[in-house]
């Protein structure tokens, strides 16, 4: 009897392992499931004003968190990159771009990197990164 038990207790944890195995990987080919599963992704940022401005992202830790944020999710949620200026990158419309090798989402920053992406185009954030604090994720999509 303890030998019969056995299996059925066995044969119910082998199922138990299928079906999670399945519907984990169930979840990865929902429609809302992120671009980021194939490579790098272009976000787009939106912040106080209306004015948009566009971040590559190769790093799969940010491109997690701009998911987890996305789906409205807690997770730390103001874009901080390195201005690149004179390199547009996927910024296209304004004469500077985040470096992707040097961009996290920050919990906290300082002020002199706040503002909108106009204000980096005219030179009026003087910091050498951005990190405007009202920026929300407006879209994302796979990097050409």
């Amino acid at each position: 009897m303890r030998v019969a038990a056995r299996h059925v207790r066995a044969a119910l944890l082998g199922a138990v392992v299928l079906v999670a195995a399945a519907c984990s990987g169930a979840g990865d080919a929902s429609p809302s499931a992120s671009p980021a599963a194939a490579g790098p992704v272009v976000v787009t940022f939106e912040v106080a004003g209306g004015e948009r401005f566009r971040v590559l992202l190769t790093d799969p830790a940010d491109i997690a968190i701009a998911d987890r944020l996305v789906a409205g999710e807690d997770a730390p949620s103001i874009p901080n990159g390195r201005v690149v200026r004179g390199e547009t990158g996927v910024n296209e419309g304004f004469t500077w771009s985040l470096d992707p090798n040097d961009f996290e989402f920050a919990d906290v920053t300082i002020e002199v990197c706040d503002g909108i992406p106009s204000d980096v185009e005219q030179g009026l954030v003087t910091s050498d990164r951005y990190c405007p604090w009202s920026a929300v994720i407006a879209d994302i999509q796979p990097a050409p």
